[in-house]
């Protein structure tokens, strides 16, 4: 706000200095009225205020001629007013310009067409602004002019605004993160680097250097500030400057060798509107910016436009240059004022002017102020301008709510041989496409492609993209911070030898910088004092302060850290562990039952009953061998049940139905066999822990002292995430501290568990023959990598060529030469653990018990359709025991018990099917030879 106070009050005393200075070319003789109107005047003045020896001048002012004879030729438009255009010329001036201002309004202008000065416009507007005159300007295109403090300044072109935001999208694009911006240092070049500068920030990139010259600046004074960029990183330029004075840079920058491979030049609109200005460009000229990336004012290849561009040569006045942009902005300008005025007039608007009570004349001043008068329909006449609604040469015009033109867009164009070739478009609703944006803007916004450009020949004749960055030319090398460590120096230490360091970490890094293609050189410069291991967290902060460029070791890549420095891709993956000390397990005389729960023992040993029982009544009325007395037969199912587990058992299986069952409970008892001796064998050989330590959660709730790495990101993580008091905490500077820490114990003064990361702790159990292990999970998920300044592009090359190194194979070669050790179980086995539940079998006995069901199920069915086939033969009489064979006089067979069933049962199948047989044989018989002496036999 008081940089804006400071810019009115500079701005208006230059006013007060002029009109102090200024003598009226014309004075009014006479007495006029303060006031004259008239409803449709027969002829309207409209002011023209550019530079007409420029590059924009000379284009502007044939196409303003041209509209002004279209409008007065046109009878639906201002029938009956024809229309004067009074032209001044701002001479390249600022204070001149400002002189021609003040005589152009004194005319009783209706509007004012330019200037394409921003400095003229800043202090033009506020002139206007007083006097409600409309200042429609077709190339001031400075963004701090679509300010509310300038309400009648209307911009007809595109704001620098929109062309600041496509550089950082090509930017973007090609993956550049730093530009060093070149400009001239005044209005329109400082607030365009301005916009610049916060749209790569949106981005993620910056510019690393703004590079100001004054205008007009001598060959010599650019020679001077090229010469102090060329020894900076930053290899990408963006010129904005403006066209009559722009091509000096490139010629300076041609003779500095700066136009070759790994340079981008990328050129606002001042490029391409200066090389369509010429006729013909010559061939000095264009060798001067080939590969050059240039933005142009896309404007659509409408009939309109063509047809305009077909009258060109006609309407060239003499000394006037070729066409450019500027030249539709201007015509339309000219047409805008114009229909504007049509509108104007329908809705019963006036022209009239009256004195500004304000300016007064003085007996001491020969200034005639009362000449500046105020346009009375002035604000009628701007707010219909911003309604304006038409296609004009240079596409839609109309405005936005704030005063901007609609769909801004920009052609993306590549200089190269004699001429440009369009490679892209740009504009603010579509970003980057080869598309044009006029057949974009028909498509649904989801159907819009991402960015795209075609491919770009840069500087150098070459078709790859630059890096866009090299190690600055001032000799010096990167400052790269080493950690002085004084534990586990297989990861980083000082060594004797060149380069000073040693360790992974070092041969990680160093074999990236090797897959880069260019040098990098660097010196390494030890961090700590190499008494204890130094605070990883200062380092990474001294990295961000621009103490260090960056820092190589075993830094790990925390939430904190990312947000001050940049990482590379992660070389090692980490994360903090919990370490407890471990002892054997004493062999206990009940370790066989150990791997089976008790649930699974009852359930398994009631199976083999059931299954032994199961298969002996399948094999009881066929198979002699589980036949016999009682107990005898007790002692087969016993027997028959548990030899099975050992495949040991004798008696043979000669049904079909039996042989199944044996078959599934076989494969049952080869599963059950083989995990109960896996588990049994893990827990005979686990280790116990010697603390009541099973994790981080036990850990955090236990009041016992924990023991952490110095210098580690581990204790700051306890304290801030996990809420442990620093009390409890314990710094261990050594693999010695470690060893001694856990063996005391915390009832002598050492710790409960050590909590740190896991390639630490990997290498300090295999040096410990792993007499130490781990408990519970990773609690946290992170890696190392190697630190850099914020936007560092090094960081991005790097992280490319650790994944070479992963792909190739060349990481793991190196791991293994610095961290092979013995391995060990990182996981500590709890005997529970390794208990085999019901939950894991009952699938298996499911299957068992379903064969079992079905097998006894047809058996029976079998059962009791032989005995309803053996029913009638005891009816006729047949008296044989059935149990014991013996002939004896029975019951009748319908009065027969469930004993008689159970004798059934119980007898061989083979005796069963022989009566079956034979009294077939008989019944056929008796048909044959029918008997008159009655029955054979009677029930006795």
């Amino acid at each position: 706000m008081e940089v804006l106070l400071i810019h009115v009050c500079k701005t208006r005393a230059l006013l007060a200095l002029i009109l102090l200075m200024w003598v009226p070319m014309e004075v009014m003789a006479g007495t006029e009225n303060a006031t004259h109107s008239s409803t449709r005047p027969s002829s309207l003045n409209i002011g023209a205020l550019f530079t007409l020896n420029s590059v924009i001048g000379r284009a502007a002012k044939p196409a303003i001629y041209a509209a002004i004879d279209d409008v007065n030729s046109d009878p639906s438009i201002l029938p009956g007013t024809k229309l004067e255009v009074i032209l001044h010329d701002t001479n390249c001036s600022g204070f001149l310009g400002t002189v021609e201002a003040l005589q152009l309004i004194e005319n009783d202008v209706v509007a004012a067409i330019g200037p394409q000065s921003s400095g003229i416009a800043h202090v033009i507007s506020h002139v206007v602004n007083e006097l409600h005159v409309p200042l429609l300007s077709f190339a001031a295109t400075d963004p701090s002019l679509a300010a509310l403090q300038y309400p009648y300044f209307v911009r007809t072109t595109q704001s620098d605004h929109f062309q600041m935001y496509a550089v950082a999208d090509v930017v973007e694009y090609f993956g550049w993160r730093e530009v060093i911006a070149i400009f001239v240092d005044d209005d329109c070049g400082r607030n365009g680097i301005s916009i610049l500068g916060d749209a790569l920030a949106k981005k993620r990139s910056k510019i690393s250097y703004k590079a100001a010259f004054s205008p007009g600046a001598s060959k010599n004074a650019i020679t001077e500030l090229l010469v102090g960029v060329n020894l900076m990183e930053s290899r990408v330029f963006v010129v904005h400057v403006n066209p009559d004075s722009g091509l000096t840079i490139f010629s300076v920058a041609k003779s500095l060798g700066m136009m070759t491979a790994g340079y981008v030049w990328i050129a606002t609109d001042w490029l391409p509107s200066h090389l369509d200005s010429l006729e013909s460009p010559g061939l000095d000229t264009m060798n001067l910016v080939q590969g050059v990336v240039a933005l142009r004012h896309h404007t659509p290849d409408t009939d309109l436009k063509k047809s305009f561009m077909s009258r060109w040569k006609k309407l060239k006045h003499e000394g006037s240059s070729g066409f450019n942009s500027y030249a539709l902005y201007a015509y339309d300008s000219i047409w805008l004022a114009a229909r504007a005025l049509e509108v104007f007039f329908n809705e019963g608007g006036k022209i009239s002017f009256s004195d500004d009570p304000k300016l007064k004349d003085t007996n001491r001043s020969t200034l005639h102020l009362t000449s500046l008068r105020i346009f009375d329909g002035g604000q009628q006449y701007l707010e219909t301008i911003l309604k304006m609604n038409f296609t004009g040469v240079s596409g839609q015009i109309q405005f936005d709510q704030d005063k901007y033109l609609v769909h801004p867009a920009y052609e993306i164009l590549n200089i190269g041989g004699t001429g440009s070739r369009r490679i892209g478009y740009w504009s603010n609703s579509t970003g980057l496409s080869v598309i044009a944006p006029e057949i974009l803007y028909k498509r649904p916004v989801s159907a819009n492609t991402t960015a795209q450009l075609y491919s770009v020949i840069w500087p150098g004749e070459t078709t790859a993209v630059p890096r866009g960055w090299v190690f600055p030319n001032n000799g010096t090398p990167l400052r790269i911070a080493v950690p002085y460590r004084v534990s586990y120096q297989e990861f980083v230490a000082k060594d004797k030898s060149p380069p000073g360091v040693r360790g992974y970490c070092i041969d990680v890094f160093e074999a990236a910088v090797n897959l880069l293609p260019y040098a990098v050189p660097r010196n390494y410069v030890l961090y700590g004092n190499g008494k204890r291991n130094p605070e990883y967290g200062n380092l990474v902060f001294d990295v961000a302060q621009n103490n260090f460029d960056a820092a190589v070791g075993d830094v790990t890549i925390t939430t904190n850290r990312t947000r001050i420095v940049d990482f590379t891709q992660p070389y090692m993956e980490s994360g903090l562990v919990v370490v407890v000390p471990v002892k054997e397990q004493k062999t206990s005389p009940w370790a066989f039952l150990k791997p089976f729960t008790y649930q699974m023992w009852l359930v398994t040993g009631a199976f083999f009953l059931f299954v032994g029982a199961v298969v002996w009544i399948l094999e009881h009325r066929m198979n002699q061998e589980f036949r016999g007395p009682p107990r005898k037969q007790l002692m087969t199912i016993f027997w028959f049940s548990f030899s099975t587990m050992f495949f040991s058992h004798r008696e043979n299986t000669v049904s079909t139905l039996g042989r199944l069952v044996l078959i599934i409970w076989l494969f049952v008892v080869l599963i059950i066999n083989s995990s109960y001796t896996a588990s049994l064998t893990s827990i005979l050989t686990v280790q116990q822990l010697t603390s009541r330590i099973e994790g981080i959660d036990s850990l955090i709730a236990s009041n016992d002292p924990i023991g952490v790495q110095d210098g580690s990101f581990a204790w700051k993580y306890l304290v801030d995430e996990l809420n442990i008091a620093e009390s409890r905490l314990v710094k261990l500077k050594t693999m010695e501290n470690y060893i001694e820490a856990l063996q005391y114990g915390p009832k002598r003064g050492g710790v409960a568990a050590i909590v740190d990361e896991l390639p630490y702790i990997e290498l300090f159990m295999s040096n410990t023959k792993c007499k130490f292990r781990t408990v519970g999970q990773e609690f946290t998920k992170s890696g190392w990598g190697f630190a850099f300044q914020r936007d560092s592009p090094l960081a991005v090359d790097l992280s490319t060529a650790i994944l070479q190194l992963s792909e190739n194979g060349d990481l793991q070669k190196i791991h293994n030469k610095w961290l092979a050790h013995n391995e060990c179980s990182i996981q500590m086995n709890e005997v529970d653990s390794d208990r085999l539940s019901l939950t894991s079998f009952w699938g298996l006995f499911l299957i068992c018990g379903v064969a079992c069901f079905l097998s006894l199920t047809v058996f029976f069915c079998r059962i009791l359709c032989q005995y309803r086939r053996f029913i009638p033969a005891a009816v006729e009489g047949d008296v044989e025991e059935i149990g014991s064979g013996s002939t004896r006089s029975r019951p009748s067979i319908r009065s027969a018990s469930f004993k008689n069933l159970m004798d059934f049962v119980d007898t061989k199948e083979e005796k069963i099917k022989h009566m079956l047989k034979r009294k077939g044989s008989d019944s056929k018989h008796d048909e044959a030879s029918p008997s008159s002496d009655g029955p054979l036999h009677s029930p006795s």
